[in-house]
């Protein structure tokens, strides 16, 4: 006999609340008394039928999601997950940790065993001489004609001569930090800013002053004053779908900016790892100004974490002698054969394939969490893979990502991104940590359901 609205049997006797709810839900599957497909009660209404916390209902749909009991629906709810056919597989979807900013996985499997066909064709050519070699700190001839070729669409014809192959963009940052700015001095960056370049810059020694954002990314005027005032040594910025905000500085900023750090003598430090996302992309830094402006850009964002290569463009090639001893210094030198993973695949095409697959797939999860997602508080971008989300005022950033923690779901608040002062009460979504789009989803509903929920009514403290 099947019901048309589930509410469960459970005491405080039977364990933790959100692993009895679960076991329930296992039971009453099992019985066919809840068919495949039946939707569940949304998580509110179930914890308001049972009187009980929020997020225990929450952490019961996931426990549910692991066990592969239910599956969500984008902008449908929670469903229990039709039967297979014996010995047909089951992918298990669930809540994610979107605190990692990855690519999306992109489901197509002939592209993705063109990427490891590309492996034994390395081993195939001078695969021993591969791995059993060293090579010079900014990478082979066909290394660098390779990253001048995968440039081109945003910088023009650079050539070889002033790019440099780098262990990672991380590895770039320290390396070109380390050669430009001497322990003591102050740099500036946006007044949001990527965590690692805060953590370089403590490792050095080098102070960081913050350059004030609006909706629109990084005020020029607030650049300017922060020159008359502070005397930086350079500018780190992440003009293309900034992390964490998502913002993309327009041409006129950016042509505003690039004239203040000309006036005021201040070297560009420019971090493009999201460049090749965007189809038309606005003219960088380094096309505008490439005798001030160093140019990082990292693969991890665009083709795979897994290949730690990132390109270096400097302003002349007589630069290039002192950013290899930097590199040689910290790092020896990028990954040979990831370096040549990554030239094989700029040279057969694949390198274009991936691209393209991840850009499809991040405009989809994006849609997904448009969708889901209260335009008035996630800030976004449709060619990027990660959200902005503030915080409606009854809630906090720290009690709000551990609500999301307790739930299985892990993302990054303000702090990690913020210079000096107080922080936003926001936080970041990775899109692309999730292995499907249903997983996607699933947590996505969390994060919306919790985001109606006063703070207070919330809590887990008994």
């Amino acid at each position: 006999m099947t019901v048309n609205i589930w509410s469960p049997s459970i005491s405080k006797a039977d364990g933790p609340l959100y692993l009895a709810i679960a076991d329930a839900l296992s039971v009453d599957i099992a019985s066919g008394r809840l068919p495949g497909g039946f939707r569940l009660p949304p998580q509110r209404t179930l914890a308001d039928q049972l009187g009980i916390d929020f997020t225990t209902v929450s952490r019961a749909y996931a426990e549910a999601r692991k066990r592969g009991l239910v599956e969500g629906r984008v902008g449908q709810g929670t469903y229990v997950r039709m039967r297979r056919p014996a010995g047909s597989s089951t992918t298990v979807t669930g809540v994610v940790d979107m605190s990692m900013n990855l690519p999306p996985r992109f489901d197509d499997p002939e592209l993705a065993a063109r990427m490891w066909d590309s492996v034994a064709e390395l081993q195939a050519g001078d695969g021993l001489g591969l791995l059993m070699r060293y090579q010079e700190a900014g990478g082979t001839l066909r290394d660098r004609a390779a990253g001048a070729m995968w440039l081109e669409p945003r910088l023009g014809d650079i050539g070889p001569g002033r790019l440099m192959v780098c262990p990672g963009a991380q590895g770039a940052l320290l390396a070109l930090l380390g050669a430009l700015a001497a322990p003591g001095e102050t740099i500036c960056a946006e007044a949001l800013t990527y965590p690692g370049l805060l953590a370089v810059a403590e490792h050095l020694r080098i102070g960081v002053t913050g350059v004030a954002m609006d909706a629109e990314g990084l005020i020029p005027e607030a650049f300017e004053e922060a020159c008359r005032k502070r005397a930086p040594k350079l500018l780190y910025c992440t003009p293309t779908l900034h992390n964490p905000t998502t913002t993309t500085l327009s041409q006129a900023r950016r042509e505003r900016i690039v004239a203040i750090a000309r006036q005021h003598g201040v070297l560009i430090v420019e971090d493009d790892a999201y460049g090749a996302l965007p189809v038309n992309p606005i003219a960088s830094f380094a096309a505008l100004a490439p005798e001030i402006t160093y140019y990082i850009a990292g693969l991890a964002k665009c083709l795979a974490p897994a290949l730690r290569v990132a390109y270096v463009v400097v302003p002349q090639e007589r630069t290039v002698a002192h950013l290899a001893g930097a590199i040689r210094a910290t790092a020896g030198m990028a990954s040979p054969l990831t370096a040549s993973l990554a030239t094989r695949w700029i040279e057969t095409g694949v390198a274009q394939s991936v691209l393209a697959a991840i850009r499809v797939e991040a405009t989809q999860r994006q849609a997904i969490a448009s969708q889901l997602l209260p335009s008035s508080l996630a800030q976004a971008n449709a060619e990027g893979f990660h959200v902005w989300l503030k915080l409606p005022s009854d809630w906090n950033r720290s009690d709000f990502a551990a609500r999301l923690r307790s739930a299985g779901i892990g993302v990054v608040t303000s702090d990690a991104f913020s210079v000096s002062g107080p922080a936003p009460e926001a936080v970041r979504l990775g899109l692309g940590a999730a292995s499907n789009k249903a997983s996607l989803a699933a947590s996505l509903e969390t994060v919306a359901d919790l985001l109606v929920q006063q703070s207070a009514m919330s809590s887990m403290v008994v």
